[in-house]
């Protein structure tokens, strides 16, 4: 059931009765609600990936990793990020935390200002937060901000691999966009291959 939100001012209690009642989800703003649009296959794709990678290098841990549906509340907002890691989360709430370690964005042309300039303000004022990651996903560009950095913007890209810090995890920017078929990864996988054949030969 999508909810008709009335352009007047939303408390957080309203906001949140509401999505438990709505199939459509929504991002909650200093009182302002926004419908979020459906996701592309690519895009569904790399959130996919890294969340696997999450999920499965913290398996044994006291972390958890959370895809889209669990949102995330800093200030007085609320959004649901395409992957988050939560390791300590005293509030317990079932439908939010406050805690996220990591929160991973996978940017479009609708969201990208967004991603980059409001959502990256507010995630800042997480105290727990130490990694906020923008991934593009019409060109390979994996932008990392780390608290431990200043959140000074770090750029990593095809035969790069990216340590990420909060998790202790390593990955190449290609396991991230494993799968994506777009020309720039295609025509490096080809090459990778090329290289080990011509170093077989050479042995």
């Amino acid at each position: 059931m999508a909810l008709n939100y009335a352009e007047h001012f939303i408390s957080v209690s309203e906001y949140l009765q509401g999505e438990l009642l709505s199939d459509i989800k929504h991002e909650y703003i200093d009182g302002d609600v926004y419908a979020m649009g459906g996701a592309s296959r690519i895009h569904n794709i790399i959130s996919g990936n890294v969340f696997a990678e999450f999920r499965q290098h913290l398996e044994n841990t006291r972390c958890t990793t959370f895809s889209s549906d669990m949102k995330v509340k800093a200030s007085n907002c609320f959004f649901y990020p395409d992957v988050m890691v939560v390791c300590d989360d005293d509030k317990g709430d079932e439908y939010f935390t406050e805690a996220p370690v990591i929160i991973v964005e996978v940017l479009s042309k609708s969201t990208r200002r967004l991603d980059k300039a409001t959502k990256m303000a507010i995630y800042k004022t997480i105290p727990s937060l130490q990694e906020y990651v923008l991934i593009e996903q019409d060109v390979i560009d994996v932008e990392v901000c780390r608290r431990s950095g200043g959140w000074v913007s770090e750029h990593y890209f095809l035969g790069d691999d990216i340590t990420f810090e909060s998790i202790d995890i390593t990955l190449s920017c290609a396991a991230i966009y494993h799968r994506v078929n777009n020309e720039e990864l295609q025509a490096y996988l080809q090459a990778q291959t090329d290289n080990s054949e011509q170093s077989l030969i050479t042995e």
